[in-house]
């Protein structure tokens, strides 16, 4: 069993649950080796138990931490300790679709559309890697308060599928594919059907198949017709309108054959919604005969003059010896009626008793001489004729198989198959020749430049946040630094480390430096500082009564930040399952990226829990703050919830253990106080060369760590 402040496998620090799921829990938790907050899943017990499941669980767990991508959420690790199956994920701090559509009722087709592209992002990385989600849902699509989109759950679906587990344990089946729905084979094309109704979800606010029992949800998914989109949302384009029908198809033939296809569409949607561009096949068109395109009659017409003399050889062949063949029959019939003609008449004569007897004979003996020897020339040609005709039968495969071979060479050469050209007569002009090969290099190129790093994007005199967005999405992180002496705007990107247009691994670590607009240039071409402005308030919303949900929501309409969030029991049975208290109180003015921590009720069932310690590895304030000097002192307060102090100390040496029992409540949080100095710097108008020293500067500082105590008892 999982307790809030275990240790897992000697790295994760267990902090909190922040969800639940069918098959497992989700707990926050620290990573101690790399420092770094994480979301731990744990299996929920009746599958940890199954250890068929465990097996399937684990490989596909192993395959999906193969992935990384900036709209999938990243598997770190997966293991197993004391009967606990866990999975390491990456920590998104954001609310999901479902949550998100419940919200806002419905969104707007721009914000659709844009959430559906980067969601097929995900999924593409993913299909290029073999892997297929199974259980697309806007339950499993996460949106984090920067707005970045990413898919969860990779892999734990197949793993599900393929052991007996009820559907009211697997994904919702409002969003299930019909082959899936039937049991049947599942691909690309099912994760395909499934974003379809995500999107369908994202544009109405509701589902298109609904019913009493999955049962009943899953029949229709097979038998009944996917409901146009634009009946609920009037005002869904008529391009947006058909990718939904097209990824719904019931076919999965008919529908896009990859993700990529469909970001495609789903790009042009955004810049011409109205164009009617969406190509959806029906029955009828597949099963009818088309023309052949002018280069298909071109390629047909090139290949049959290569063969033509062989098929007209096997031609002629053939007609020679349906005609020699006719005049044998022809031959058979006539001798076959004079055998009949002479045997009627021996018949008539020998009824003839005055006749002679020998005559008789003699007659008779006359057409029984000539048919057996006709038979026996038939008997020879028929030979003769079976050999030759097992010999055309020959010929015509050979041939047959040289013509196709011979379409296949042309057709594969014509479209670049045979990087050497293949065909004998290919002819193409040398200058041609010489920009294809231009071409090929320069991409070999990139290819090469690109297995020694990604180009990092120059975002200098940018806007700090548009240029973190830039980076991120080139797939390295960013860390912000200051300027106080820079006469840039506030906010702007002065300098950055690595340097822009040089190359780096993805994830990376991109310093980039902004101004705090402090410095000002006067008219006279002096420099000024100015004092910053008074920080912007907020207020305090309240919370208590509240899911946790909504008050996740509410916190980041709010500029504020959650902090921990700690299961009570509490006496008030309404607020059970709800918030239940607050660290801040409502209607109080804080700053712009405040945290605040929770409280939320599991019942009013006696709390045995009547004190808790804190146990744990504090790391420099440098882990936050690069202008922090290794060795300046620093001043602690360790504070519960409630306001009482805790504990108070001061240090100079990072990282410094600390055990502190007896505390009385739940949660509390860490301040770090110390100072830091900014050196004395010169700073020069770039008009007048005039240069005007700014003094140094010292500072005093503040972090604030929320914290959550265990349990002693």
């Amino acid at each position: 069993m999982v307790k809030m402040g275990m240790l897992i496998v000697e790295r994760y620090e267990i902090l909190e649950r922040i969800g639940t799921g069918g098959m497992s829990d989700v707990y926050k938790a620290i990573d101690h080796k790399l420092n770094r907050p994480v979301a731990v899943k744990v299996l929920k017990q009746e599958f940890a138990e199954n250890e068929n499941f465990v097996s399937k669980f684990r490989v596909e767990a192993q395959a999906a931490a193969g992935l990384m991508h900036q709209n999938i959420v990243n598997v770190y690790d997966v293991g197993e300790e004391r009967g606990i199956h866990f999975i390491v994920m990456e920590l998104v701090d954001g609310i999901t679709l479902k949550k998100y559509i419940e919200k806002k009722q419905r969104l707007t087709v721009k914000e659709a559309v844009s959430i559906a592209i980067q969601v097929a992002m995900g999924l593409e990385a993913a299909h290029n890697n073999h892997i297929i989600h199974r259980d697309i849902k806007p339950q499993n699509i996460i949106i984090s308060k920067e707005g970045k989109v990413k898919v969860t759950d990779f892999g734990i679906a197949k793993a599900a599928t393929s052991n007996t587990i009820t559907s009211n344990v697997m994904g919702s089946v409002h969003y299930t594919s019909p082959e899936q729905a039937r049991g049947g084979y599942s691909d690309v094309k099912s994760d395909i059907y499934s974003l379809g109704i995500t999107l369908f979800e994202m544009l109405t606010g509701r589902v298109p198949f609904n019913g009493d029992t999955t049962v009943a949800i899953a029949i229709k998914h097979i038998q009944e017709s996917m409901p146009d989109p634009r009946e609920f949302a009037p005002d869904t384009p008529v391009s947006v309108e058909k990718i939904v029908l097209k990824c719904c198809q019931k076919s999965p033939d008919r529908r896009y054959q990859s993700a990529a296809e469909l970001i495609t569409d789903l790009k042009r949607s955004l810049i011409t919604p109205d164009e009617d561009f969406v190509v959806i096949s029906s029955p009828d068109e597949d099963g009818a005969t088309r023309e052949p395109t002018e280069a298909e009659r071109k390629s047909l017409h090139e290949a049959s003059r290569r063969s033509g003399s062989i098929g007209d050889t096997m031609r002629l062949n053939a007609e020679a010896a349906r005609e020699r063949e006719k005049r044998l029959r022809d031959q058979k019939s006539r001798e076959r009626g004079d055998e009949d003609g002479y045997s009627s008449r021996g018949k008539s004569g020998s009824s003839r008793k005055r006749k002679n007897t020998s005559r008789k004979k003699g007659r008779q003996s006359k057409p029984s001489t000539r048919s057996a020897r006709n038979k026996g020339r038939y008997e020879e040609e028929s030979g003769k004729n079976s050999v030759f005709e097992k010999l055309i039968v020959v010929l015509a495969i050979v041939a047959a198989l040289f013509v196709g071979i011979m379409i296949i060479f042309f057709v594969g050469d014509r479209l670049g198959f045979f990087k050497e050209g293949l065909l004998p007569d290919r002819t193409q002009e040398t200058d041609k020749e010489a920009s294809e090969a231009a071409s090929v290099l320069a991409s070999t190129q990139e290819e090469e430049d690109d297995e020694n790093g990604i180009k990092i994007p120059d975002v200098l005199g940018k806007n700090f946040t548009e240029a973190k967005v830039i980076l991120n999405d080139k797939g390295f992180s960013v860390q912000r630094a200051e300027d106080t002496t820079s006469t840039a705007a506030k906010n702007t990107v002065i300098a950055m480390k690595p340097a822009e247009n040089t190359r780096a691994e993805s994830g990376t670590m991109i310093t980039l430096t902004v101004s705090t607009g402090s410095v000002v240039t006067n008219e006279d071409g002096s420099a000024a500082k100015v004092e910053p402005a008074q920080a912007k308030q907020y207020e305090v919303p309240n919370l208590v009564g509240k899911t946790l949900e909504d008050a996740e929501i509410i916190i980041a309409e709010n500029h504020l930040v959650r902090g921990s969030v700690v299961e009570v029991t509490y006496a008030d049975a309404a607020l059970s399952g709800l918030i239940c208290k607050q660290s801040l109180e409502a209607g109080t003015k804080v700053a712009d990226g405040t945290v605040i921590d929770l409280e939320f009720s599991t019942g009013t069932g006696e709390n045995t829990v009547t004190s808790y310690r804190y146990v744990a590895d504090i790391e420099s304030p440098a882990l936050e703050d690069e202008n922090y000097a290794e060795g300046t002192s620093v001043y602690l307060q360790l504070v519960a919830s409630d306001g009482t102090p805790v504990r108070e100390w001061s240090i100079a040496s990072f990282p410094d253990r600390v055990n502190v029992t007896g505390i009385t409540q739940p949660t509390g949080w860490l301040t770090l106080t110390y100072t830091v100095t900014t050196p004395q710097t010169t700073v020069k108008d770039p008009d007048t060369g005039e240069e005007t020293v700014v003094p140094s500067t010292t500072e005093t500082r503040e972090q604030r760590r929320a914290i959550t105590f265990t349990p002693e008892n």
